[in-house]
Protein backbone atom coordinates (compact mmCIF):
# COMPACT_ATOMS: atom_id res chain seq x y z
CA UNK A 1 0.00 0.00 0.00
CA UNK A 2 2.81 2.12 1.18
CA UNK A 3 6.56 3.00 0.30
CA UNK A 4 7.96 5.22 3.02
CA UNK A 5 11.39 7.23 1.52
CA UNK A 6 13.56 8.59 4.04
CA UNK A 7 15.51 12.16 3.93
CA UNK A 8 15.76 12.81 0.26
CA UNK A 9 17.57 16.72 1.41
CA UNK A 10 17.72 17.35 -2.38
CA UNK A 11 19.81 13.89 -3.66
CA UNK A 12 16.71 13.89 -6.59
CA UNK A 13 18.55 12.09 -8.45
CA UNK A 14 18.75 9.38 -5.68
CA UNK A 15 14.88 9.92 -5.59
CA UNK A 16 14.28 9.43 -9.09
CA UNK A 17 16.04 6.58 -9.44
CA UNK A 18 14.33 4.93 -6.32
CA UNK A 19 10.97 5.64 -7.16
CA UNK A 20 11.82 3.91 -10.77
CA UNK A 21 13.28 0.62 -8.77
CA UNK A 22 10.04 0.60 -6.63
CA UNK A 23 7.91 0.94 -10.06
CA UNK A 24 6.76 4.26 -10.13
CA UNK A 25 6.36 6.15 -12.98
CA UNK A 26 6.90 9.98 -13.73
CA UNK A 27 4.20 11.98 -15.50
CA UNK A 28 5.46 14.97 -17.92
CA UNK A 29 4.03 17.30 -14.84
CA UNK A 30 6.19 15.54 -11.82
CA UNK A 31 3.31 13.36 -10.40
CA UNK A 32 5.07 10.19 -9.32
CA UNK A 33 2.51 7.39 -9.84
CA UNK A 34 1.94 3.53 -9.64
CA UNK A 35 -1.46 1.41 -9.77
CA UNK A 36 -2.84 0.39 -5.46
CA UNK A 37 0.94 1.84 -3.78
CA UNK A 38 2.09 5.30 -2.80
CA UNK A 39 5.41 7.14 -1.70
CA UNK A 40 4.88 8.89 2.01
CA UNK A 41 7.76 11.08 1.93
CA UNK A 42 9.29 11.69 5.60
CA UNK A 43 10.19 14.71 4.60
CA UNK A 44 13.96 17.06 4.88
CA UNK A 45 13.16 16.90 1.47
CA UNK A 46 15.75 19.94 0.96
CA UNK A 47 19.17 21.34 1.96
CA UNK A 48 22.66 19.79 1.72
CA UNK A 49 22.36 17.92 -1.71
CA UNK A 50 22.59 19.47 -5.34
CA UNK A 51 19.01 19.54 -5.93
CA UNK A 52 16.63 20.26 -3.23
CA UNK A 53 14.01 22.30 -5.41
CA UNK A 54 14.36 19.56 -7.84
CA UNK A 55 12.91 16.96 -5.21
CA UNK A 56 10.02 20.05 -3.89
CA UNK A 57 8.78 20.20 -7.18
CA UNK A 58 8.00 16.48 -7.98
CA UNK A 59 7.02 15.69 -4.41
CA UNK A 60 4.50 18.96 -3.83
CA UNK A 61 3.14 17.69 -7.76
CA UNK A 62 2.99 14.17 -6.65
CA UNK A 63 1.21 14.69 -3.07
CA UNK A 64 -1.20 17.33 -4.18
CA UNK A 65 -2.29 15.67 -6.87
CA UNK A 66 -2.96 12.92 -4.21
CA UNK A 67 -0.74 10.25 -5.58
CA UNK A 68 1.54 10.29 -2.64
CA UNK A 69 2.05 11.28 1.19
CA UNK A 70 4.46 13.74 3.13
CA UNK A 71 5.03 14.80 6.41
CA UNK A 72 7.59 17.73 7.50
CA UNK A 73 11.07 17.38 9.39
CA UNK A 74 12.99 19.82 11.06
CA UNK A 75 14.76 20.88 7.46
CA UNK A 76 11.40 21.67 6.26
CA UNK A 77 9.71 23.92 9.16
CA UNK A 78 12.92 25.93 8.64
CA UNK A 79 12.70 26.87 5.07
CA UNK A 80 9.07 27.51 5.61
CA UNK A 81 10.33 29.84 8.03
CA UNK A 82 12.35 31.51 5.32
CA UNK A 83 9.67 31.93 3.00
CA UNK A 84 7.87 33.46 5.65
CA UNK A 85 10.38 36.26 6.01
CA UNK A 86 11.49 35.00 9.64
CA UNK A 87 14.80 36.05 10.81
CA UNK A 88 16.62 32.84 10.89
CA UNK A 89 20.01 31.34 10.28
CA UNK A 90 20.94 30.21 6.86
CA UNK A 91 22.94 27.56 7.85
CA UNK A 92 23.14 23.75 8.71
CA UNK A 93 22.32 23.54 4.81
CA UNK A 94 19.88 25.90 4.30
CA UNK A 95 22.30 27.91 2.46
CA UNK A 96 22.17 25.19 -0.31
CA UNK A 97 18.60 25.40 -0.98
CA UNK A 98 18.51 29.24 -0.49
CA UNK A 99 21.33 29.33 -3.50
CA UNK A 100 19.36 27.54 -5.48
CA UNK A 101 16.33 29.56 -5.44
CA UNK A 102 18.67 32.66 -5.75
CA UNK A 103 19.53 31.45 -9.24
CA UNK A 104 15.53 30.76 -10.52
CA UNK A 105 13.78 33.68 -12.43
CA UNK A 106 11.80 35.97 -9.81
CA UNK A 107 8.60 33.91 -12.04
CA UNK A 108 10.35 30.54 -11.30
CA UNK A 109 11.16 31.67 -7.42
CA UNK A 110 7.31 32.02 -7.07
CA UNK A 111 6.32 29.15 -8.41
CA UNK A 112 8.69 27.23 -5.42
CA UNK A 113 7.48 29.39 -3.10
CA UNK A 114 4.07 29.07 -3.22
CA UNK A 115 4.32 24.93 -4.41
CA UNK A 116 6.36 24.25 -0.83
CA UNK A 117 4.04 26.63 1.05
CA UNK A 118 0.65 24.71 0.22
CA UNK A 119 2.74 21.29 0.54
CA UNK A 120 4.23 22.56 3.87
CA UNK A 121 0.63 24.08 4.91
CA UNK A 122 -1.35 20.77 4.13
CA UNK A 123 0.67 18.36 5.64
CA UNK A 124 -0.21 16.85 8.86
CA UNK A 125 2.44 16.84 11.53
CA UNK A 126 2.45 13.17 11.25
CA UNK A 127 0.26 10.35 9.46
CA UNK A 128 -1.57 7.70 10.92
CA UNK A 129 -2.37 4.88 8.14
CA UNK A 130 -3.72 1.90 7.76
CA UNK A 131 -6.16 2.20 10.54
CA UNK A 132 -3.33 3.96 12.61
CA UNK A 133 -1.55 0.49 12.42
CA UNK A 134 1.20 2.32 10.93
CA UNK A 135 2.39 6.14 11.35
CA UNK A 136 4.70 8.20 9.51
CA UNK A 137 6.75 10.73 11.71
CA UNK A 138 10.07 12.39 10.84
CA UNK A 139 12.06 12.00 14.26
CA UNK A 140 9.19 9.81 16.19
CA UNK A 141 6.63 10.01 17.50
CA UNK A 142 5.77 8.12 21.18
CA UNK A 143 2.73 5.83 21.82
CA UNK A 144 1.61 8.20 24.24
CA UNK A 145 1.56 11.03 21.81
CA UNK A 146 -0.49 9.35 19.10
CA UNK A 147 -3.41 10.74 18.15
CA UNK A 148 -2.58 14.10 19.89
CA UNK A 149 -0.84 17.26 18.96
CA UNK A 150 1.13 19.93 20.83
CA UNK A 151 4.11 22.53 20.98
CA UNK A 152 6.01 19.67 22.74
CA UNK A 153 4.89 16.60 20.41
CA UNK A 154 5.73 18.82 17.54
CA UNK A 155 9.16 19.29 18.56
CA UNK A 156 9.71 15.65 19.68
CA UNK A 157 8.33 14.48 16.22
CA UNK A 158 10.60 17.05 14.31
CA UNK A 159 13.50 16.98 16.22
CA UNK A 160 13.65 14.11 18.10
CA UNK A 161 13.72 13.23 22.22
CA UNK A 162 15.79 16.16 22.29
CA UNK A 163 17.82 16.86 25.54
CA UNK A 164 19.17 19.88 27.11
CA UNK A 165 23.01 19.06 25.94
CA UNK A 166 25.05 19.92 23.19
CA UNK A 167 27.34 17.35 20.98
CA UNK A 168 30.99 18.44 19.99
CA UNK A 169 29.42 20.11 17.03
CA UNK A 170 27.18 21.59 18.77
CA UNK A 171 23.99 19.96 17.82
CA UNK A 172 21.50 18.93 20.59
CA UNK A 173 21.87 15.42 22.39
CA UNK A 174 18.74 13.05 21.64
CA UNK A 175 17.68 10.54 23.79
CA UNK A 176 17.21 6.97 21.76
CA UNK A 177 13.26 6.86 22.35
CA UNK A 178 12.88 3.71 19.82
CA UNK A 179 14.83 1.48 22.59
CA UNK A 180 12.05 2.08 25.17
CA UNK A 181 9.04 2.29 22.49
CA UNK A 182 5.90 0.50 23.66
CA UNK A 183 3.73 0.88 20.68
CA UNK A 184 1.45 -1.95 18.98
CA UNK A 185 1.90 0.45 16.05
CA UNK A 186 5.21 0.77 13.83
CA UNK A 187 6.24 4.33 13.59
CA UNK A 188 8.30 4.84 10.44
CA UNK A 189 10.75 7.57 10.80
CA UNK A 190 13.89 9.19 9.79
CA UNK A 191 15.94 12.56 10.80
CA UNK A 192 19.22 10.37 12.75
CA UNK A 193 21.46 8.92 9.59
CA UNK A 194 22.29 5.40 10.36
CA UNK A 195 24.41 3.33 7.96
CA UNK A 196 21.43 0.34 7.73
CA UNK A 197 17.84 0.88 8.46
CA UNK A 198 17.44 0.27 12.08
CA UNK A 199 14.24 -1.80 13.16
CA UNK A 200 13.37 -2.16 17.05
CA UNK A 201 10.49 -1.79 19.10
CA UNK A 202 8.46 -1.93 15.90
CA UNK A 203 10.24 1.16 15.08
CA UNK A 204 12.02 1.63 11.82
CA UNK A 205 14.53 4.39 11.55
CA UNK A 206 15.29 4.56 7.34
CA UNK A 207 17.49 7.66 6.97
CA UNK A 208 20.45 6.04 5.95
CA UNK A 209 21.98 9.13 4.96
CA UNK A 210 22.11 9.47 1.85
CA UNK A 211 23.56 13.26 1.46
CA UNK A 212 26.41 11.74 3.83
CA UNK A 213 27.06 9.17 1.09
CA UNK A 214 25.01 7.11 2.41
CA UNK A 215 22.45 5.49 0.49
CA UNK A 216 18.63 6.46 -0.04
CA UNK A 217 16.16 4.10 1.63
CA UNK A 218 12.50 2.86 0.87
CA UNK A 219 10.64 0.76 3.71
CA UNK A 220 6.96 -0.78 1.79
CA UNK A 221 4.58 -1.94 4.02
CA UNK A 222 2.75 -3.97 4.61
CA UNK A 223 5.21 -6.38 3.70
CA UNK A 224 7.67 -4.73 5.58
CA UNK A 225 10.35 -4.52 3.18
CA UNK A 226 13.59 -2.74 2.21
CA UNK A 227 14.78 -0.96 -1.30
CA UNK A 228 17.30 1.38 -1.49
CA UNK A 229 19.84 2.91 -3.72
CA UNK A 230 23.59 4.30 -3.82
CA UNK A 231 24.04 7.60 -3.31
CA UNK A 232 26.33 10.06 -5.36
CA UNK A 233 27.48 12.01 -2.77
CA UNK A 234 30.48 11.48 -1.04
CA UNK A 235 30.78 9.61 1.51
CA UNK A 236 31.49 11.22 5.42
CA UNK A 237 31.43 8.43 7.99
CA UNK A 238 31.28 11.08 11.13
CA UNK A 239 28.13 12.31 9.90
CA UNK A 240 26.07 8.92 10.45
CA UNK A 241 24.86 7.54 14.25
CA UNK A 242 25.30 4.50 16.25
CA UNK A 243 23.85 3.15 18.98
CA UNK A 244 24.19 1.09 21.80
CA UNK A 245 22.58 -2.35 21.44
CA UNK A 246 19.29 -2.67 21.26
CA UNK A 247 16.85 -4.65 23.77
CA UNK A 248 14.17 -5.82 22.18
Amino acid sequence: MYDFIGDVHGCYDEMHELLLLLGYSRSNDGVWSQRDRKPVFLGDLTDRGPASLQAVEDVAATVLSGNGKYVPGNHCDKLYRFFLGRNIQIKHGLETTVAEWEQLSSSHRSVIKDQFMQLFEQAPLYHALDEGRVYAAHAGLRRIDQGHVSKQIRTFVLYGDITEKKDETGFPVRRDWAKVYDGSAWVIYGHTPVRTTRMLNRTANIDTGCVFGGALTALSYPEMTTTAVHSRQPFQPEKFHTFSEEST
